[in-house]
């Protein structure tokens, strides 16, 4: 490569010379490129194993510093039990008593729509570039540098917030046992933390079999459940007293009208939240075209069983004024999911599924601080975190990383704080709202990508893998993501309860819930001012850089193009069944 080209690459204007996380470098020559994949072999062939404008290739093998260990068996159900926990359990709770059945169950399968659209976007661009697994990256090469940096922060803080988050709901789920707490909730604290980090700490192979376990118990649990409900409902409990739906008439459906709809979205965000680790993981395995469809119907299946079957059960068993129903009281005594099983006057179930709660809510504390100190190792290596951050032992284990998150786990011992229901809130709210605008940025970048791709002259059918929804799904996602901001919006600036409500106490509800767009927003300008990125235009969006193309493999390209020719009903019906 001649001095004057690698000068204008360098101080091209265009975009950065460097891709958040450090992944890739966007060319404005594409002649330069490999117009089909970066696989190392690319690179010896273009002799530019001397040539340090072409560095990002090496990083686009996966690293060795980090102990790769997860297999896809692993990843399978990491992707099912991941968001089984505080969101679904303990949130819900919130959701009920603010909103109503109606807004609960509405918001959840909103979400849950928004939610399976937007893993297809993240399939089809992972496996058309394997190596771009951080959606920092993403939004770096298909919208903007510093776009892309705001959302890696926001994306960070999401799970560095999740796990004291949980260790808080741990202590609200035991007090069901210790209502007078007679152990108190600091040693609880202490032991969740303790045990979390000394799982991580023997390696991700023990993280993996230890969340294969966990997931299957927290499966089997929903599951039974919902037959018990079922049960319950119809009259077979030992009361033989039949409900049916008689919550949805007294109390009835909804509650504080559109309020209460409007904030049922941050929580289930929350309990969604976790979903879109797999879209990342699965980029790295050999045969994303076969896998990808799988780990979506995973998805598909734990929105619509775990998540929408047990909450409509939960919403015919306990009304939203119940008394003891977690958000409605200063003193919660029990998850909506307990509830419910009380109904059935069957003693002993209360207990176990309370004790399920808890082990759901110490797994995703032990999936926060797996990922969490793994993305604080990607920052690092990107240059927007310390260098301390990328220090691995020679297991591969991320110590720094592990310190931090120990660290934020201190933040459990708020429980202390005469407010434990409202450090909850304000965890959750955080949380969740970060969520929602990662699944934003997502949408737009997958959009932003077809346009680009189409504009390049390809076809859809060139890609290793294709979203069943297409670039259609992805902005039904974008339009409903941002419908939710403006219903979030609302109810943040007119909070229930407004009207007994002085300044300080509207002030706070607003930045409980907006928190989240004001840090990314800061972000943002920060980047941007400090290294005067610019917006990526359609047809400067580098398409070459890391690409696996399915026509490098004779025996593929005819199994990618057959599987596009196929009607989009029969797509989106394989991909459920």
């Amino acid at each position: 490569m001649s001095l004057l080209k690698l000068c204008s690459i360098l101080f091209d204007g265009i975009t950065m010379d460097r891709f958040e996380l450090g992944e890739s470098t966007i060319h404005k020559d594409k002649a330069d490129v490999s117009c089909h994949t970066t696989h190392p072999a690319s690179v010896e062939e273009g002799n530019y194993e001397n040539d340090s404008s072409h560095a990002y290739l090496d990083k686009q093998v996966p690293r060795k510093e980090l102990s790769r260990e997860l297999n896809m068996r692993h990843l399978c159900f990491l992707t099912l039990g991941s968001g089984i926990g505080t969101g679904l359990f303990i949130g819900s709770g919130n959701i009920l008593s603010s909103g109503g059945p109606g807004s609960l169950m509405i918001g959840f399968i909103l979400l849950g729509l928004m939610v399976i659209t937007v893993i297809f976007a993240v399939g089809e661009l992972v496996a058309t570039f394997p190596s771009a697994g951080s959606y920092s990256h993403m939004l770096s090469r298909f919208v903007h540098p510093s776009f892309g940096f705001a959302v890696g922060v926001d994306y960070l803080m999401t799970w560095l917030i999740i796990f004291p988050t949980e260790l808080t709901a741990a202590c609200m789920i035991i007090r069901y046992w210790d209502k007078d707490e007679v152990v108190p909730k600091g040693i609880w604290v202490a032991l969740i933390v303790a045990g979390v980090l000394t799982v991580n700490m023997f390696g991700a192979r023990v993280f993996g079999e230890v969340e294969m376990l966990t997931t299957t118990i927290k499966m089997l649990s929903c599951v039974g459940f919902i037959i018990c409900c079922v049960v319950i409902v119809c009259g077979g409990a030992p009361n033989h007293h039949y409900i049916g739906a008689g919550t949805w008439h007294n109390p009835g459906a909804f509650n504080n009208g559109f309020k209460g709809f409007s904030n049922a979205f941050a929580f289930a965000a929350l309990a969604y939240g976790g979903t879109e680790v797999i879209g990342v993981t699965v980029g790295e395995a050999g045969n994303p075209r076969k896998q990808l469809p799988k780990a979506s119907k995973f998805v598909v299946y734990r929105v619509i069983i775990f998540f929408i079957l047990s909450l409509f059960m939960v919403t015919l068993l306990v009304p939203y004024d119940e008394p003891n129903l977690v958000g409605s009281s200063s003193s919660p005594r029990a998850t909506p999911f307990v509830l419910a099983l009380k109904r059935g006057k069957i003693h002993a179930l209360p207990a176990i599924f309370n004790a399920v709660i808890l082990l759901s809510v110490v797994s995703v504390s032990n999936t926060a601080v797996y990922t969490g100190s793994r993305l604080l190792y990607s920052m690092a290596e990107s240059g927007f975190l310390p260098k301390i951050f990328m220090y691995s032992d020679r297991k591969g284990r991320p110590m720094a990383g592990f310190a931090l998150l120990f660290l934020f786990g201190l933040l459990g011992f708020l429980v202390y704080s005469s407010s434990e229901d409202e450090i909850f809130s304000w965890l959750g709210s955080i949380s969740g709202m970060s969520v929602i605008l990662l699944w934003m940025c997502i949408s737009l970048a997958h959009v932003r990508f077809r346009y680009a791709w189409k504009k390049a002259g390809y076809r859809v059918s060139d890609l290793p893998w294709t979203s069943p929804l297409g670039e259609w799904g992805s902005w039904f996602a974008l339009i409903l993501n941002i419908l939710v901001l403006m219903a979030t919006f609302y109810i943040s600036a007119f909070p229930i309860g407004e009207a007994e409500m002085d300044g300080y106490e509207r002030g706070k509800a607003f930045f409980q819930s907006y928190l989240s767009v004001v840090i990314i927003i800061v972000a943002f300008l920060a980047h941007k001012l400090f290294t005067g990125a610019r917006f990526v235009r359609i047809h400067e969006i580098d398409l070459h850089t890391g690409r696996r193309d399915p026509h490098m493999d004779s025996e593929t390209e005819p199994e990618v193009r057959a599987d596009y020719l196929k009607p989009r009903w029969r797509r989106i019906l394989e991909v459920f069944f």
